[in-house]
Formats: C-alpha cells, structure tokens, sequence
C-alpha cells in the first residue's frame, strides 16, 4: 500500500511538489491533482488554500461555483469537504463528502504544505 501510495503521488506531481502524499488525498485523485497548472475533471488544488474560489485559469467551473465568494480558506475547505452539495448547492463535484473532521483537517494541513 505504502509502494502504492508513493507511486500516486508522483503521478499526481505531489512528488515534484516535494509534499508526501496525504492518504485521504487518494479518493480526490481521481478528478484532482496538486500539480501547477493542470487540470483534470476538477481543477488543480495547487495552493487551493487562499485562493479565490472559481479562479483557476482553463477550468470551467459550474455557475453554482462561479457565483462563490472569497477565498477558499481552511473554514471553508472543512465544509465544502465535509459535504460538497450542502456547501455549494448545484455544483458538478459528485463527491458526497468526507464525514471525518480529523481526516478532513489532515488533508487540509496537506494541501496548505503543497509549495
């Protein structure tokens, strides 16, 4: 598993970003990287904390998405992770959400540290 998880995060540039991966970051993998500048189903979560919501170039967002306001800081991460329909009412993330606050808050702490 160990093995398994390393080679993710080098697929996911989590590697290059010099950040070993967070384990609860597997599930976002499918649809999300932490590489710069790239894209997949979701956009990247490259420094996602601080950013303004909706601004990643190249990424087209729902409009229930693009309507959001401010930054996603570590609050609002904790719920939007914790239920992405309850959050943002109409977006396209098919997620249910991340019912475990400390592996919520581990994945948060990860995402911050990705430089």
């Amino acid at each position: 598993m160990r093995k398994l998880l390393g080679l993710v995060g080098i697929v996911l540039g989590a590697g290059a970003a010099g950040a070993q991966m967070d384990p609860s970051f597997a599930q976002c993998a499918a649809c999300h990287t932490v590489a710069p500048n790239q894209n997949r189903l979701g956009p990247t979560l490259y420094k996602i904390v601080g950013r303004p919501k909706a601004s990643v170039p190249g990424f087209n967002y729902s409009p229930a998405m693009k309507a959001q306001k401010g930054v996603w800081s570590e609050a609002e991460l904790n719920a939007y992770i914790a239920n992405p329909r309850a959050k943002v009412p109409g977006n396209r993330m098919v997620y249910a959400g991340m019912p475990d606050a400390t592996k919520r808050a581990k994945l948060i702490a990860w995402l911050k540290s990705i430089k």
